[in-house]
């Protein structure tokens, strides 16, 4: 029986380490004295200001590259609003957004909240109206991103199983190995080389699937 030939997959690149804990933000106001007013209450409470913008456009550019913790993006600004700048984050699933507005309307809440925008303030606020509103935010945004990561989890478990299931079935065909064989043997390639026991029975697969000979 003749072991068959496996590639090293090529590892990811390490992630750059951050410094500190604090949270970075973005915050977008085309208001200066406003935007400003709200950089200092952050600053004041912790948080890291990465990015400022003035506008839609250049708040979703910003909040692209930096990929911020959080985006505090007034709804009413000019090139692009505020709900579809937070519309734009969300579905790139880039940063939760608070959105700042003058107005409560009903009609205006929905739409933030079909926009993704995970908190909500209404103009004039004071700190304590807009610091909870951020904890909220962040702390929704980590439960949604835990949920997400325990989904794609059972995905990967799902189809792993799939994939082990399969090649025990090609080396009891083309190698003459037992079910429990099998599986051992896939257990082992997994440990030797360093490899998921999915990306071993991938490998398998290819090697001994229908039309080959091992």
């Amino acid at each position: 029986m003749t072991d068959a030939t496996f590639l090293e997959p090529e590892l990811p690149e390490p992630k750059a380490a951050t410094g500190g804990s604090r949270r970075r933000v973005v915050v977008a106001e085309d208001e200066s004295l406003i935007r400003l007013d709200i950089v200092e209450t952050l600053q004041d409470n912790g948080f890291e200001i990465v990015g400022e913008a003035g506008d839609g456009e250049r708040a979703v550019e910003l909040a692209t590259e930096l990929r911020p913790d959080l985006v505090v993006m007034d709804v009413k600004m000019p090139k692009m609003d505020g709900i579809s700048a937070a519309e734009r984050l969300s579905e790139g699933k880039i940063a939760p957004v608070v959105l700042l507005t003058a107005f409560s309307q009903k009609e205006l809440v929905e739409r933030a909240s079909e926009a993704g925008a995970l908190a909500y303030v209404v103009k004039p606020f004071t700190p304590n109206d807009l610091l909870p509103a951020i904890e909220i935010a962040l702390a929704r945004y980590d439960q949604i991103q835990a949920l997400e990561s325990e989904v794609a989890d059972l995905a990967e478990r799902f189809e792993t199983r799939k994939l082990v299931d399969r090649a025990k079935g090609l080396l009891g065909q083309r190698m003459g190995l037992s079910e429990p064989e099998a599986f051992r043997w896939i257990q082992k390639a997994s440990m030797d080389r360093r490899l998921t026991m999915g990306e071993v029975a991938r490998a398998v697969i290819e090697q001994l699937g229908e039309g080959k000979k091992g």
